[in-house]
């Protein structure tokens, strides 16, 4: 399963129009159903208490007039025109833009960051390294210099996850809902609300249910879903523009949105927060742009979901502009203009399209966690990928059912759509003010462009966005409580989890030895080496970890081949698989003690297949045979970490690798092997395997390398042991009564609660060894 090398094939390679254009349908269902589903809402929202719709219109018209100037700026303006831009070797979201200005400004929330990650092809900036202004310089400077705003840029990168992580819970439960409410004009009043909230819950329990499964099974009909709701609301509209009120498009005046602030006032300020619903789901053109592409995207959108959405509002505004009684019998609302003998096939395809849109942000909000968890700001959880062909398609089972116990909640809890949509609203319009503070920074340091350009995009965006998030804020008692609520839970669990993992990694960086320690233990201590490779998980990247001192001083033997082994996550969105390896010795070439640091991106995909073993041990048979001898270290150096002795080389899988070693069992003949190490080794029954390294022919290896590669087959054969450290981390003696409640409870229950950093690799149980060790923080 190679998911890395077909992860990044949508953006690496020139597309074609037709390709473009799949893309573009295909971002259809996965992109834009949220955003879609909109309709359904919005105008129920906005007139549910506020204003009301009176006989001269003007509410209708500004209300139509703030939905099409909100659409077109926000989603067409400054998603599509300017944000989609911004992308991070083609990813993009709240946290492409975090790691961006990482990578610019060389902050990083990473402790075990190096300088051989910045030789990392995709780490490298795209854009020439030009001069930066005097304010650019001054700010890059000041943000490397002062640690609280380096804390600062990740808090708001983590409040804009928290939000989008809140966003997931109550997305679904508003569009289900909204689209479920249909039957309200199908039966009487006072038995619908006994309806809507029972199919609504069966259809989000249904939903959650089947996340296990993968949307690779059902995902080629997200597609044509949303295509034939976007055919379905535009026609509509249409109808209602040609039927109730041609002249609806003179409501698209400006003039309109000043008249209805005029007459409304503080009303009509306060219904804002109904109005921003028509723009939910754009920040999803954004975070989802590595699964397609910039062109795509912007093709789908202002081609065709553009123009279905404008056409859907304009009749929705056509029709009540000549209905003035409705509010008697029933809420305004999206059902009400649709002709009475279309509402049930409608009602069926805002039922599919609400689920479409829900499983999108649902797997967004996977995707988000995920990422948070690889840059140490969420606890590990269990990552099923359930797709090998399609790349980003995973599932959190913890999560899931998380996210389905607070949609049902919310669900029940509210059982109307004025509420949700003060909910949805508030997480929606904090997530796109994050990404304008951030996308000013990445103008100025990322882009290199004028400060007054980055002033003025967030002047004018940001004052749209403030104006909405008032509006939003002000409905805190009627539900906007709720995201609130929510990401302050998040914030406080990445908040203590990142605390503690920092708190951790300084006491093991405080606490390593040092090589020489190492290399003077035979003689002390008697040290015995057993046969076999030990792998020692560390998170350091020189050193070495206080869990091994501990465990040699106690017990003094360890394996014949020695590998220290680090498991890391760096700031880009994709590490090659070419360079995936740093491969260093430690000490002298006979002792047979190398470093081994693994890297991902945050967006990649954790080998968790048997190859990962036999990828790592032929990644130091590579090194091995690139070495000449221990006074030059041949092939490509990145950098020196630690002691002037380690030098750590970039090796790539041996699926990148063609002409480098690769193990292989014996053939009787041994046919077309250029040159091959032939190793055996006694099991316990006496019985003799066979087991080869290939080698290639050119350039031929040195004796030293040769015996080297023979103890390294031969420790391989006799077994594999795993070291980890199992820490228990308390505070300090002296520590104040926060931290000891942070530390000592909160981050010990999440580290009880949570996966070891090894579980993706799926070490076997019976070759595995746990140090505990405690940690004193």
């Amino acid at each position: 399963m190679d998911l890395e090398t077909g992860s990044r094939q949508n953006h690496l390679r020139k597309q074609s129009w037709r390709a473009v254009l799949t893309l573009a349908y295909q971002s259809l269902g996965v992109v834009y159903g949220d955003l879609s589903t909109s309709p359904l809402y919005v105008f129920k929202s906005t007139f549910a208490e506020d204003i009301k719709h009176s006989e001269t219109n003007e509410e209708i018209f500004g209300a139509l007039s703030f939905i099409f100037w909100t659409l077109t700026l926000v989603p067409l303006l400054k998603y599509v025109f300017i944000v989609l831009k911004a992308d991070d070797n083609g990813e993009g979201g709240t946290f492409a833009l975090y790691s961006l200005l990482c990578r610019h400004a060389r902050v990083s929330s990473l402790p075990n960051c190096q300088l051989a990650d910045e030789e990392l092809s995709s780490y490298k900036k795209e854009i020439p390294n030009l001069p930066l202004s005097s304010f650019g310089s001054r700010l890059k400077s000041t943000l490397e210099k002062h640690g609280v705003l380096q804390k600062f840029l990740l808090v708001l990168a983590l409040v804009g996850a928290c939000m989008v992580i809140g966003d997931g819970v109550l997305t679904p439960a508003l569009s289900v809902f909204s689209a479920v409410s249909g039957v309200e004009l199908a039966m009487a009043k006072e038995h619908h609300k006994y309806v809507e909230v029972p199919v609504a819950c069966i259809i989000l329990i249904a939903l959650f249910a089947l996340q296990h499964y993968g949307t690779h099974r059902v995902g080629f009909l997200f597609a044509p879903v949303v295509v034939l709701w976007l055919l379905c609301i535009s026609s509509i509209g249409l109808y209602n523009i040609l039927h109730w009120n041609p002249h609806i498009y003179q409501a698209l005046s400006p003039v309109h949105m000043y008249r209805f602030l005029k007459k409304t006032q503080t009303g009509g300020w306060k219904s804002l927060g109904g109005i921003l619903l028509c723009i939910t789901g754009s920040e999803a053109m954004f975070a989802d742009l590595g699964h397609f592409s910039q062109l795509s995207i912007q093709i789908a959108f202002t081609s065709f979901v553009y123009p279905s959405l404008i056409l859907a509002y304009m009749g929705q505004a056509a029709y009540l502009s000549q209905h003035h009684f409705i509010e008697n019998e029933h809420k305004i609302g999206f059902y009400i203009s649709v002709p009475e003998s279309l509402r049930v096939p409608v009602l069926l395809i805002a039922i599919l399209a609400a689920v479409v849109g829900s499983q999108a942000i649902i797997t967004g909000t996977f995707s988000i966690i995920k990422q948070c968890s690889s840059l140490g700001c969420f606890p590990r959880v269990k990552i099923v990928h359930t797709s090998s062909k399609y790349h980003g398609q995973i599932y959190i089972p913890e999560i899931n059912w998380i996210l389905m116990l607070l949609c049902l909640a919310v669900t029940i809890g509210f059982r109307d759509t004025k509420r949700m949509g003060n909910a949805s609203g508030l997480a929606v319009i904090t997530v796109m003010l994050v990404t304008t503070c951030l996308m000013s920074l990445v103008i100025v340091l990322c882009w290199q462009q004028s400060v007054f350009l980055a002033i003025a995009f967030v002047v004018f965006f940001g004052t749209i966005e403030a104006l909405y998030f008032s509006a939003s804020l002000i409905k805190f008692l009627e539900g906007a409580w709720v995201p609130i609520a929510l990401s302050l839970i998040f914030m406080l669990v990445m908040y203590v989890w990142h605390y503690g993992t920092l708190k951790k990694y300084e006491f093991d960086l405080q606490n390593k030895v040092s090589v020489d320690w190492l290399l003077s233990l035979g003689p002390t201590l008697g040290i015995v080496r057993v046969r076999g490779i030990g792998l020692v998980h560390t998170e350091l990247v020189s050193g070495i970890p206080a869990i091994f001192s501990h465990f040699v001083t106690n017990l003094p033997a360890f394996h014949q081949v020695l590998i220290f082994l680090c498991v890391k996550s760096v700031p880009v969105p994709h590490v090659g698989p070419e360079e995936r390896f740093l491969v260093g010795r430690i000490g002298p070439r006979e002792y047979r003690v190398y470093r081994c640091i693994v890297r991902y991106g945050y967006r990649d995909v954790h080998k968790d297949d048997v190859e990962f073993e036999k990828d790592l041990v032929c990644s130091i048979a590579e090194f091995i045979r690139k070495q000449k001898d221990d006074s030059t270290l041949d092939g490509r150096t990145d950098g020196e970490f630690g002691n002037n002795d380690e030098v750590m080389t970039v090796i790539g899988t041996p699926s990148t690798n063609v002409e480098g070693v690769h193990i292989c069992s014996p053939s009787p003949d041994g046919l077309g092997l250029q040159e091959v190490e032939e190793i055996q080794a006694s099991t316990a029954n006496q019985v003799k395997k066979r087991v080869r390294f290939v080698v290639p022919e050119s350039p031929k290896i040195d004796d030293g390398s040769r015996a080297e590669l023979r103890d390294l087959m031969e420790a391989r054969e006799a077994g594999v042991a795993y070291i980890l450290g199992h820490s228990y981390v308390k505070a300090k003696q002296g520590s104040s009564m926060i931290k000891k409640l942070f530390i000592n409870y909160g981050y010990e229950f999440l580290r009880r609660n949570s996966r070891h950093s090894t579980d993706s690799l799926m070490v076997p149980h019976a070759s595995t060894l746990e140090v505990g060790m405690m940690y004193h923080v």
